[in-house]
């Protein structure tokens, strides 16, 4: 047998908290784990290398870290935890899976076939951005732009600014009414003139004296060099543009669970795209399949609550592994 017919104990999709967590359980246990982590060049891909928080500049409510750890210093060293114990790692995207034999045949981005026993997905989600190139920019470089009000919220460079957010349904509401806590004001922009959350999130937050909602309007320009200095709104009613000056912009549109390479694979997922669980496990609907981290979870989308989730994963993954007779 070849090396690339090889059957994994258990492949691995994904390099965020919940991939690489799994990663350092199942290596651990002796199951000598394939993380396929993705191709950065290749981005948007199925899967972002290292998740969403390579795109956090401070991460400060992770446990273990006094002082604060940047996104992309916390992914090197989960990664650099995983490999210490043996996880071996292939950088390319998983675009199909075939879970109807077994073992369980993935295809990559590369041409390769991996075979494998069990497999956790972990791919993450993806935040829905307005989509211009200076929100982008900035939010790749810290520069005020964030897709998680929870996250970035609390930093200094926030407190007692003037921030706004973007959006209309309940994410908007709850990232809207935590920033309250530290900003001086907080501007809630949104395209209709009124709101998709439900009514007592939007009375909590519009009862709130630091909370303004901008009716009717879009972003079609953020403002600033290294760090953001203002949006610019057009009116879609009136199509007039202002100027709104604000020193923190949080979009909070949804997110995208990273699942499209799983089309065809038999792995059930909700309405909006996200993978489905078994109560109290890591499960799918398929046999040997789990997942871990934001691609099951629309809720918190946290990065402890994702290695959390990674831990069950491989967890479940082994006592699988041993009931089926790998080892």
């Amino acid at each position: 047998m070849s090396a690339q017919q090889q059957v994994e104990k258990l492949v691995v999709i994904g390099s965020g908290p919940a991939g690489w967590t799994a990663c350092i359980y199942a290596a651990r246990a002796n199951l000598a784990p394939l993380a396929i982590i993705g191709v950065p060049a290749a981005n948007p891909a199925p899967v972002l290398p290292g998740g969403q928080l390579m795109l956090t500049t401070e991460v400060e409510n992770y446990p273990g870290f006094p002082h604060g750890v940047s996104g992309p210093e916390m992914m090197a060293l989960f990664q650099q935890q995983a490999e210490r114990f043996g996880t071996r790692v292939e950088h390319a995207d998983v675009v199909r899976c075939d879970f109807s034999q077994r073992p369980f045949v993935l295809e990559t981005s590369e041409g390769t076939t991996v075979r494998a026993h069990a497999v956790v997905i972990a791919t993450g989600a993806t935040a829905n951005w307005v989509g211009l190139p200076n929100e982008l920019r900035l939010a790749t470089t810290g520069g005020g732009v964030s897709a998680c009000a929870v996250c970035d919220g609390a930093l200094p460079c926030y407190r007692d600014q003037p921030l706004a957010v973007v959006g209309g349904g309940d994410t908007a509401m709850e990232e809207a009414s935590y920033l309250t806590k530290f900003a001086s004001k907080v501007f809630i922009i949104h395209r209709r003139d009124s709101f998709r959350a439900s009514k007592a999130m939007q009375s909590r937050l519009l009862d709130h004296p630091k909370a303004q909602p901008v009716w009717d309007s879009v972003v079609v320009d953020v403002l600033g060099d290294t760090f953001i200095e203002g949006v610019v709104l057009q009116n879609l009613k009136t199509n007039a543009r202002t100027t709104l000056p604000v020193k923190g912009l949080f979009i909070a549109i949804g997110h995208s669970p990273a699942t499209k390479f799983l089309a065809g694979s038999g792995v059930e997922l909700d309405d909006k795209g996200y993978v489905q669980l078994r109560t109290r496990s890591s499960r799918t609907n398929i046999d040997g399949v789990f997942a871990a981290g934001d691609v099951a979870d629309s809720n918190y989308r946290q990065a402890i609550t994702a290695s959390g989730m990674g831990c069950q994963a491989a967890i479940d993954a082994e006592r699988w592994l041993a009931d089926h007779g790998v080892h």
